[in-house]
């Protein structure tokens, strides 16, 4: 059923489409408008003034760079580094947030310590550690690097703290790629909060059980 002709003498055909709550809708293609008038903060700066200078602290700048652009050492010791790699993996895309993983730790600004970590290991945890250029942030994934897990034997850390300083523990045993997720935008938020301008930490003393 063709209705009448529009404004250019085309027709067009009924499909209901006007009897739906759609508002008004447009027929044909938008026109495409150019120019500096049609850029949002220029239309704002036209009605305000004063947006073409933005003041702010280094402190808030750097912080801003460093918590949307965190690089994770990924310290898979055990079944909770199959779910950090799932994280990274196309369908959960730790990239969207900024998070790529690195295999060197000079080049890494967190570590994710996802597994088991026993005593022999904890030397190389805390090496790699210190290897890290500050500020540096750690995340313990999984019940294992959080207390040990399951595993209360001699052979095994109590917990990665115990040779590091954690700043996000993450529960389960093995927690979904999703609770990494939501463990990598809290440790951005505590960088938003705490700021990234001097938080260069002490060596981390083991604690002696």
């Amino acid at each position: 059923m063709a209705d009448a002709p529009g404004p250019n003498g085309e027709h067009r055909h009924d499909f209901g489409l006007d009897q739906l709550p759609l508002g008004r809708q447009p027929w044909g293609r938008a026109q495409v408008e150019l120019g500096e008038g049609t850029i949002p903060l220029v239309q704002a700066t036209g009605m305000v003034g004063g947006l073409d200078v933005v003041t702010s602290t280094v402190d808030k700048l750097f912080t801003w760079a460093q918590s949307n652009s965190l690089w994770a050492m990924g310290f898979g010791l055990a079944c909770c580094a199959i779910e950090m790699m799932a994280s990274a993996a196309p369908h959960y895309d730790l990239d969207r947030f900024g998070t790529v993983f690195r295999g060197s730790p000079r080049q890494s600004d967190v570590m994710v310590v996802s597994g088991t970590v026993t005593n022999k290991m904890a030397p190389v945890v805390k090496r790699l550690y210190d290897q890290m250029p500050d500020p540096k942030w750690v995340i313990a994934m999984g019940a294992c690097a959080t207390c040990g897990g399951p595993f209360r034997s001699y052979s095994t850390l109590q917990g990665v703290d115990r040779v590091v300083p954690v700043d996000i523990y993450i529960a389960g045993c093995p927690p979904r790629p999703e609770a990494l997720i939501d463990g990598v935008m809290a440790l951005q938020r505590k960088i938003e909060r705490d700021g990234i301008m001097g938080t260069g930490r002490a060596a981390a003393e083991p604690i002696q059980a």
